[in-house]
C-alpha cells in the first residue's frame, strides 16, 4: 500500500477534471480525495502499487478529454488507514 499527493497544473480546473478523476479512482480502487486549489488540482491517493501507479500516470495523460496537464508534483506520504473511498472536496 503507498500513498501520493498528486499536484496536477494546467488547463484543469472547469473541465471535469475532478469528476473523471473519481472515476479513475474507482476503475483502480483507489481511496482518497480531489480538490480545486487555487491554480491547480490536488489529489491525496492511496491504493496498492501497480493500481497506484495506473491511476497516477492516467492522471498525467489528462484524466478529462478537455483537460491539458503542462506539469505535476508527486509527493510520497505514509498511508493513512481511516481513508475508505475516494472522494471529491
Amino acid at each position: 500500500m503507498q500513498r501520493r499527493k498528486i499536484q496536477v497544473f494546467g488547463q484543469v480546473q472547469g473541465v471535469g477534471f475532478r469528476y473523471f478523476t473519481e472515476r479513475l479512482a474507482q476503475k483502480y480502487h483507489i481511496t482518497g480525495t480531489v480538490q480545486n486549489v487555487e491554480q491547480y488540482v490536488e489529489i491525496y491517493a492511496q491504493g496498492e502499487e501497480q493500481e497506484l501507479e495506473q491511476f497516477t500516470q492516467a492522471i498525467i495523460e489528462g484524466a478529462s478529454p478537455a483537460s491539458n496537464v503542462t506539469d505535476y508534483n508527486i509527493e510520497h506520504l505514509d498511508t493513512d488507514s481511516s481513508l475508505e473511498r475516494f472522494r471529491t472536496i
